[in-house]
């Protein structure tokens, strides 16, 4: 961002009143995080809980519209999460990925199979190399699906969209092993080893 947009952009307190202050600032469109570099101006007390709902002071925000603002100046840095705009950003907590996935769209099938997921703050993200797949541990030890939605964000597959990219899943030989997998805009996300595909646990998902 050039001196002369920061020095022009409105006087965004997200220390103060961050549900005030933020809804003029987020009309002027989708925000370029990426390239802003204020300085880090301590916590505020909000939390994105494990199911994707978000807390102020306590209390969830109720307004979808709200929570839609904050998603967009929302950004992963190394040490934390912080929500930015061009003068501050101030740090938040996020229990497990800021986003939830809740919709699933499959597109062809095989080697053309393309995935489309939707967010709880409906952003639509084509599953890719860009934008991949991934397959963490959970607590209880079974896996959890999580997309690439943009810089480092990402979101948490719902227990349903899991057993659906099992339902459209594929065995590939990855580096001489049988591998299960899903295909997607030409890119393969292994899940597991094919001979433990029987004992996938989805104890960990809503």
């Amino acid at each position: 961002m050039s001196e002369k947009q920061t020095e022009n952009a409105p006087a965004v307190s997200l220390q103060g009143d961050p549900l005030k202050s933020l809804a003029a600032f987020a009309q002027r469109g989708p925000a370029p995080v990426h390239l802003w570099n204020p300085p880090f101006c301590g916590e505020i007390d909000m939390r994105i809980a494990r199911d994707g709902t978000w807390f102020y002071n306590g209390s969830p925000i109720g307004r979808p519209a709200l929570v839609k603002l904050f998603a967009g100046v929302l950004r992963r840095d190394p040490e934390r999460y912080v929500l930015v705009t061009p003068v501050e950003c101030v740090g938040i907590q996020v229990d497990d990925a800021p986003f939830l996935g809740v919709e699933l769209l499959r597109e062809n099938s095989g080697q053309d199979q393309v995935l489309k997921l939707r967010t709880n703050v409906d952003d639509w993200v084509t599953v890719s190399p860009e934008n991949p797949l991934k397959f963490e541990a959970g607590d209880s030890g079974g896996l959890k699906p999580y997309v690439k939605v943009r810089g480092e964000l990402w979101a948490l597959l719902t227990r349903a969209l899991f057993y659906d990219l099992v339902e459209w899943g594929e065995t590939r030989d990855v580096q001489g092993e049988a591998m299960f997998g899903v295909a997607s805009s030409g890119g393969f996300f292994t899940m597991a080893p094919l001979k433990d595909v029987s004992d996938l646990d989805v104890s960990d998902l809503a």
